[in-house]
């Protein structure tokens, strides 16, 4: 364990003062490249011209927006100058992961350096030229963000949102026996709650198939408007913190150039030891226990190197240089001034040469080839990616001789499904679930693999093993930022959760449908398998929870993504589940999101149908229609329960008003309601029409809010004429029937609400169909005495089967 240090150590003069082994006697060479990548991370903040000062720096040199953050850029850079070393050294693949938002200017500057970035990007040249382009994009309209992102090369992680950057470390680590993932973290990010159970991550590493992750804590007591946590801690203090998580913490403390250097350098081979004796112990003797994994405290001033004071105010050490620390240099001489002395402080004039390129000396302090961190396989994975060996998915169908006349429960069926996909691809696919997996009827998987945990267990723990590909842990954040990872660097997986504690994916989810987006508009990005989530113990079945567990507003989330990049399907039955996850798990670079029932339900299409269905995304179900071609009213409906009280109220109304001609539309591709131009899933016009008619009024049931559907039909020929029903944030712990009266969706109030809407067009029908509204009526008050005094559905609802309306008149 290093020694403890409390404060920063003085600045001190840019001359070797401390000795080294022969190994680091170059030490001088790695500061200088260390000031080439701290001089065009600044660069990049003011410089749109005159990008080495090869003459006075003027006003019009400089950009008219500054943006970016500077505070951790010199820590950064020297982590990666200091692990282009040990890669050197080893010939090890490292993968570099940025934590600290808005720093790209640093990551870009090594980019650049080590050569890779003007191999991605060729008009980005070697030279004067090349520079001032280089400059000139960052943080500007046209060019690139202020944080990694997925035009970054090297990356897998954006860092415009914090809090996630040691989850996508490990997800990547997962299976990669190879690789090591540096990842910084920041002392701000580590503020957040996502990152503070990313430590944890370890119980779940195995080193004998894993890769490895050496997490970097850089600690320099900064953010925004003040100090951070951690940074006002103790050494001592952050020592016992890690320790008791797991790791050996080293420590690397102070300002001197030189003495981080070294010391980084020396702690960095103890590290990387360190990790290779844990895999090969692990993989020689089996693994015996949670490992004692290295984590490097990394404690510098924020902001270093940079102006050490401006207008009297100190700034270097201080959250003040979190952000660019001059922000008027245009207006401001006396800053122009300051920025120039910054500038030149790093005497761009001998590290690079007469035509603007870094010195060769310099030049080969970076790895070659694959080695270079902007170069890993493991940062652009659809390279990687090796296709899923899947089951055919029929073979798991359930037999469907009548529709709506047979039970299964559909995430069970599935669980036997997913279960052999883990058997014929034992080394890249992963379930990911916060403590759910038996809950949601997955429980088959569990002949073939275990949940995975890495730390003690007991003879009565379930399923519990160092090599279990179940990934289970009660954090919904490192679920996702795991397979994440997992993804980006090559892996299939699957995230499976309670609906409602969906909603806690809500930033992450965004955030990966951006990266996405960007993501398949670069041409050197290979595709990656999809995010798949199947969210089950849904809204309309969480009657036993409550009302807190009620809510399907993941949908919301995702549908006002780009539509190139979400799918959105509500399979009503097990056989179209079947048919909707094996298209998901061939699928690339898409978030889909698959909602289902656990519960036993009503098997409605064989699955023939169930594919051509799925194939179609929405279909007319003419068994459970009676219109001949020529329908009163249209009855739509999306999700198991709502196609359920759906084609209940076209029994019901078939059999009490046989004159009312009813058409049932069951969507299970929820997007092809959208109008093709929004979407590209969305069906032409006339396909809408030959399912929804031109003019008839539809009462659409729905799984979620019903304004989503009222948007995705916006643009369609007459969109007034649609009628929806959803949640509408009416619950409780009630039975399951009781929900869809409280959210007026029962085949009851659908049955109502169909006759109120055709009535226009069959007025010669308006005394029977106000008798059987009162009718429908009185059973909705029925239903609300049966259920309180029986603490149970009425038994015509428990044991209600389709079957042919006219047989039965």
């Amino acid at each position: 364990m290093g020694t403890f240090k409390n404060k920063f150590e003085a600045r001190t003069p840019k001359t070797r003062r401390h000795p080294m082994s022969a190994e680091l006697e170059n030490i001088d060479l790695y500061v200088e490249y260390w000031n080439a990548a701290n001089y065009l991370s600044a660069a990049q903040f003011y410089l749109k011209e005159n990008p080495l000062l090869r003459v006075p720096l003027k006003s019009e040199h400089l950009k008219p927006r500054i943006r970016g953050h500077w505070g951790s850029a010199p820590g950064l850079n020297l982590i990666y100058v200091q692990l282009n070393r040990l890669i050197q050294k080893t010939n090890s693949q490292f993968l570099f992961i940025t934590g600290p938002g808005h720093c790209s200017s640093a990551i870009l500057a090594n980019l650049y350096l080590e050569g890779t970035y003007t191999e991605f990007y060729p008009e980005i040249t070697q030279d004067i030229d090349g520079l001032t382009l280089f400059c000139r994009q960052f943080s500007s309209p046209g060019g690139v963000p202020s944080h990694v992102s997925a035009m970054t090369p090297g990356s897998i992680h954006e860092g415009g949102e914090l809090g996630y950057s040691l989850l996508h470390a490990f997800g990547a680590a997962f299976d990669h026996p190879e690789l090591i993932v540096a990842a910084v973290v920041s002392d701000g990010e580590a503020e957040t709650g996502p990152l503070a159970a990313s430590w944890q991550s370890i119980n779940f590493l195995n080193p004998s198939r894993d890769g490895a992750v050496l997490p970097f804590f850089h600690v320099n007591d900064g953010k925004l408007s003040g100090p951070t946590l951690f940074g006002r801690m103790e050494d001592q203090d952050i020592a016992l913190y890690f320790s008791g998580l797991g790791y050996e913490p080293f420590f690397v403390c102070g300002s001197d150039p030189y003495k981080v250097h070294t010391e980084l350098a020396q702690v960095l081979d103890k590290a990387y030891l360190a990790i290779r004796q844990i895999q090969n112990e692990a993989k020689e003797k089996r693994l015996k226990g949670k490992p004692k994994w290295p984590i490097i405290i990394f404690r510098t001033p924020d902001g270093w190197t940079g102006p050490k004071e401006v207008d009297g105010v100190r700034i270097e050490g201080t959250y003040r240089s979190h952000r660019s620390p001059l922000m008027d240099v245009r207006e401001n001489p006396e800053h122009l001034k300051i920025l120039e002395s910054w500038l030149k402080s790093y005497h761009p004039e001998k590290l690079f040469d007469e035509k603007g390129k870094l010195r060769e000396d310099l030049q080969a302090l970076a790895p070659k080839g694959t080695l270079r961190m902007g170069s890993n396989p493991y940062a652009n994975g659809g390279g990687l990616l090796v296709d899923l060996a899947l089951p055919d998915f029929t073979e798991y169908r359930v037999p469907v001789k009548q529709p709506g006349s047979s039970f299964s429960e559909p995430t069970h069926v599935l669980g036997k499904y997913i279960r052999d996909v883990m058997r014929r691809n034992p080394n890249n696919f992963r379930l990911f679930c916060p403590d759910e997996t038996d809950s949601n009827r997955l429980s088959a998987v569990f002949e073939v693999t275990n949940r995975c945990f890495v730390s003690k267990t007991y003879p009565e723990d379930d399923h519990l093993s160092p090599d279990g590909r179940v990934m289970e842990i009660l954090s919904e954040h490192c679920c996702q930022g795991w397979l994440e990872g997992y993804l980006l660097s090559g892996g299939h997986g699957l995230l499976v959760s309670y609906e409602a504690f969906a909603m806690i994916l809500d930033s992450m989810a965004s955030q990966h449908a951006k990266w996405l987006k960007l993501y398949r508009e670069i041409p050197w990005r290979k595709p990656i398998a999809s995010l798949n989530y199947l969210l089950s113990s849904h809204v309309w079945r969480q009657e036993y929870d409550g009302y807190t567990h009620q809510g399907p507003g993941f949908i919301d989330t995702l549908i006002n993504k780009k539509g190139h990049v979400i799918r959105i399907y509500l399979p009503a039955d097990t056989n179209t589940l079947l048919a909707v996850m094996d298209h998901c798990l061939r699928s690339r670079n898409y978030i889909n999101l698959v909602i289902a029932e656990k519960q036993p339900s009503l098997d409605w299409l064989d699955m023939n149908e169930a594919r051509a269905h799925c194939a179609r995304g929405a279909s007319l179900w003419s068994w459970a229609s009676n219109d001949r071609g020529n329908p009163d009213i249209i009855l739509g409906c999306a999700g198991d329960v709502p196609t359920l009280e759906t084609v209940a109220a076209s029994w019901l109304l078939q059999k009490h008003f046989p004159e009312l001609k009813v058409r049932v539309v069951n969507v299970v591709d929820l997007m092809t309601l959208s109008p093709p131009a929004y979407h590209p899933h969305g069906m032409d016009d006339i396909n809408f029409i030959n399912l929804f008619s031109a003019s008839q009024p539809v009462l659409f049931a729905f799984h979620g809010y019903p304004r989503m559907v009222h948007d995705l039909v916006h643009g369609r020929p007459n969109p007034g004429r649609f009628h929806v029903r959803g949640y509408q944030e009416e619950g409780t712990t009630t039975t399951s029937f009781d929900m869809v009266i409280l959210n007026k969706m029962s085949r009851y109030n659908l049955a109502i609400d169909a006759i109120k809407y055709a009535l226009k067009g069959i007025p010669h029908l308006r005394s029977k169909a106000e008798e059987l509204i009162g009718f429908f009526e009185q059973k909705i008050v029925e239903h609300s005495t049966f259920v309180r005094t029986h603490l149970d559905d009425m038994p015509e609802i428990k044991n209600w089967t389709w079957s042919n309306p006219a047989a039965e008149q």
